[in-house]
């Protein structure tokens, strides 16, 4: 029954219980001591910005949805469980993210033996990354491609999407990248001429990353016929990242972004060059010597 806020105050403050047996089994199911399970129905769903909302202004200790002092109130249900989710990927993945990113630039500064090409490797993985996002969210939240794809407008991305596509996507994309720079690097190791070392390196790695790069296509691409919507999406995702890494970025930025550096590109300090550990002893082809 719908009962006002007095009624309800003096159904749980009854010393004896409600009279009405219903009532006391209702009570009984919903109150144990000094706890009470209150359920509330709302329009939204778990996913919608409104329903999150709601349950930020029930946990707040300020506003009209607060609870009465010496009272303690605990949300659950779905959106609860999404804004708990987003909550926590938004504390906790800057840090990760920070952490891939300084320990790729320590790596690949001690394999390249530059300053600046580490730091171009990293802004190049995160435009195709950036790509990939940008196309999730053309097709899944606004719902364009759904007659061929099968699927509808959500209105959101999955949360924990971009982490996973982030973490896959960067290891797949700086794979491409070592594999580009270190013939770079030997060539500029033997000639110290920027112009032969980008136009050897594309030569000599070009096959390796697009045969490589179509594998990863081929099989993420497959599981857009997945009836899972989050399968569907995370292997779109790596496909379409993959495809634009191995071909707009690889095949025509970073070499692009490597004439215009020019000798910029392999620049070290000279004090830190001395000590730096060589722990990549560049083989270089008979091609490169002649």
């Amino acid at each position: 029954p719908r009962l006002t806020l007095l009624q309800y105050q003096l159904l749980y403050g009854a010393p004896a219980g409600p009279p009405d047996r219903f009532v006391a089994e209702a009570l009984a199911a919903t109150t144990n001591g000094d706890l009470t399970a209150i359920t509330i129905t709302t329009p939204y769903g778990p996913n919608e910005a409104a329903g999150r909302e709601l349950v930020v202004d029930l946990r707040a200790d300020v506003g009209p949805l607060a609870p009465p002092e010496g009272l303690e109130v605990l949300v659950g249900g779905g959106a609860a469980d999404v804004e708990d989710v987003v909550a926590g990927i938004a504390a906790d993945f800057p840090r990760t993210a920070a952490f891939i990113l300084v320990s790729t630039y320590l790596v690949l500064f001690l394999l390249l033996r530059s300053v600046l090409l580490p730091l171009k490797a990293l802004v190049m993985n995160s435009l195709s990354i950036a790509a990939s996002f940008g196309a999730l969210v053309w097709i899944f939240q606004d719902g364009n491609l759904g007659a061929i794809l099968g699927t509808r407008p959500l209105g959101f991305v999955e949360t924990t999407q971009p982490v996973i596509l982030f973490c896959v996507l960067f290891g797949l994309s700086m794979d491409y990248e070592v594999f580009l720079l270190t013939r770079m690097r030997e060539t500029w190791d033997t000639t110290r001429d920027n112009r032969a070392a980008v136009a050897h390196g594309l030569e000599r790695s070009g096959r390796i990353v697009t045969s490589a790069a179509l594998i990863v296509v081929v099989v993420a691409g497959s599981f857009a016929f997945a009836d899972i919507v989050l399968i569907k999406a995370l292997g779109l995702g790596i496909a379409i990242a993959v495809a634009l890494d191995a071909t707009v970025v690889r095949a025509l930025l970073v070499p692009a972004t490597m004439r215009l550096l020019g000798h910029w590109n392999w620049w070290v300090p000279g004090r830190l060059a001395a000590r730096l550990p060589d722990i990549a002893e560049h083989a270089v082809d008979p091609e490169v010597r002649g």
